[in-house]
């Protein structure tokens, strides 16, 4: 897997976010390992206002949540915050003694993102508005050229949770076989990117589609299909209905989680104080108000995570 370096904010966007009391050399770093799907929202209105607000230089690192996880535990990055979506990858951190508990912060569902420049887009356009006559989206996914996005399984949660959903609507639409004729094999290489880099290549016309949770298409001005209840893993009230779905990768199992995010102080960083009140403020009214913004639902019903 290819090494991502942090990602630091550029000099504008942080001096924006400074009051004239606080210059740049007393910030505190604070390196926050987070979901790839965060990004536009952690680089942009948290790191301003965390810098403002928390005085705070938020240095952020995008990855797929369970392989930040990995990384985490096998000591090859240092982190002070993490943020994964789906209880798993906080788990994994958390049993292996590196966090004390995982806070609920928000949470999402899963979408069909689709690029404006594709040549199936007013296709898509006409079935997300659920146009009398319209192709049905899974079935527009199905023609011949069509060039769908989506994440590694192994390494990301959202890359099982697409087959989730997809397994979950041949049940629903009564499509048997639609999940190996939209996503082909478990891990296919030509519909595999990493997850920072899935909306860009929407916005290039690089791909017709991909997955997507509800909150990634908007900072990319990219339309998306909403899903029924039934199969975007969003709607706790059916989480018996989402255990129908399973994926086995090697030996291991596994079946949908909620699509909440998490976020934990990592024991034994340098910034014990600024790391904790990073996630306090991300769960306080200013933090929720970011989230909002953004389309991220609160984390209603969800509780905190303990080893």
């Amino acid at each position: 897997m290819k090494r991502m370096e942090w990602i630091a904010g550029s000099t504008a966007v942080l001096t924006s976010a400074l009051t004239a009391n606080s210059p740049a050399q007393s910030l505190t770093v604070l390196n926050v390992a987070y979901a790839g799907s965060m990004g536009s929202m952690m680089e942009g209105p948290i790191k301003a206002t965390a810098a403002q607000t928390l005085g705070v230089d938020m240095h952020g690192r995008a990855l797929g949540s369970d392989a930040l996880a990995k990384l985490i535990v096998g000591g090859s990055i240092t982190a002070d915050v993490f943020i994964p979506v789906t209880p798993g990858p906080m788990m994994t951190v958390l049993k292996a003694g590196k966090a004390q508990s995982g806070t609920p912060i928000a949470r999402t569902e899963m979408v069909i993102a689709y690029s404006p420049k594709s040549k199936f887009a007013q296709q898509f356009a006409d079935a997300a508005a659920n146009k009398r006559g319209a192709m049905p989206w899974y079935q527009v996914l199905q023609q011949p050229g069509m060039r769908f996005g989506r994440t590694d399984p192994n390494a990301d949660p959202q890359g099982r949770n697409i087959i989730f959903t997809f397994e979950l609507a041949e049940a629903f639409y009564k499509q048997p076989g639609l999940t190996q004729r939209v996503l082909g094999d478990t891990v296919n290489t030509a519909q595999i990117f990493s997850e920072p880099t899935v909306e860009a290549r929407l916005q290039s016309g690089e791909l017709d589609a991909a997955s997507a949770y509800k909150i990634q298409p908007g900072p990319f001005n990219l339309p998306f299909i909403n899903l029924p209840d039934e199969i975007n893993l969003g709607n706790q009230s059916m989480h018996d209905n989402y255990q129908q779905a399973s994926l086995t990768l090697g030996e291991k199992t596994f079946h949908p989680e909620a699509l909440v995010y998490y976020a934990s102080v990592i024991t034994g960083t340098a910034q014990p104080d600024k790391a904790a009140a990073f996630v306090k403020w991300l769960t306080s009214s200013g933090g929720r108000a970011i989230f909002q913004k953004y389309a991220y639902d609160p984390p209603t019903g969800a509780v905190a995570l303990h080893p």
